[in-house]
């Protein structure tokens, strides 16, 4: 139960549903009800079959093309230890990716499915917490539903975004962001060192 709950906290970190909140009212602000429930269930939709892309064909990718899941790994932790600093010390998430928003014409897909909700730590993540050698089936299998777990956070957030926006305001939605971007910096550090073992067989 415990590993159960490591997991979901792990991708509602690279996930930040929260997070995702002021994006997606700085996306369809020009929408009304009926299209931001149709954007929310699209973009929610839309990442988690990228999300599922990676569990499923992550790992065969890499080995297609002869790279080590220890050297991914390692690499993986890197980038998600990078991307947990920008967490903590850039301007936010909600600051950073309303930067994408140029007028009312983006989609469920850009900025919401990537790269706010299914993001680049939320894809390593995937690929990470599914590997063959260090996860059975069974286990994959719960990976899988944590994430989709998270993925419904998501989507309930979403389309509750306006009064959730009133309730914390961009400033709640960037403090979250930066405690979630502590904890994501905490397993990437884990996967780091977990790499370097299993790659020089400690």
């Amino acid at each position: 139960m415990s590993e159960l709950l490591a997991t979901f906290i792990f991708f509602f970190a690279v996930i930040d549903p929260i997070g995702t909140v002021p994006v997606f009212i700085a996306v369809t602000a020009h929408f009304d009800e009926a299209g931001k429930r149709r954007i929310a269930v699209l973009a929610t939709f839309f990442s988690a079959l990228i999300l599922l892309f990676f569990v499923i064909a992550g790992e065969i990718i890499l080995n297609a093309i002869n790279i080590p899941l220890s050297a991914f790994q390692i690499a993986g932790g890197i980038v998600l230890f990078l991307f947990a600093l920008t967490m903590i010390f850039g301007e936010g998430k909600p600051a950073e990716e309303k930067r994408y928003i140029r007028d009312g014409r983006e989609t469920a897909i850009f900025p919401l499915a990537v790269p706010s909700i299914a993001s680049p730590g939320a894809m390593l993540g995937a690929v990470l917490m599914t590997e063959n050698n260090r996860f059975s089936l069974l286990e994959q299998s719960q990976t899988t539903m944590m994430i989709l777990a998270v993925l419904g956070i998501v989507l309930v957030l979403l389309l509750a975004a306006s009064f959730v926006h009133r309730l914390i305001g961009d400033s709640g939605a960037s403090i979250i962001s930066r405690v979630m971007g502590l904890i994501l910096a905490s397993v990437a550090v884990n996967n780091i060192l977990a790499g370097i073992k299993s790659y020089f067989a400690l």
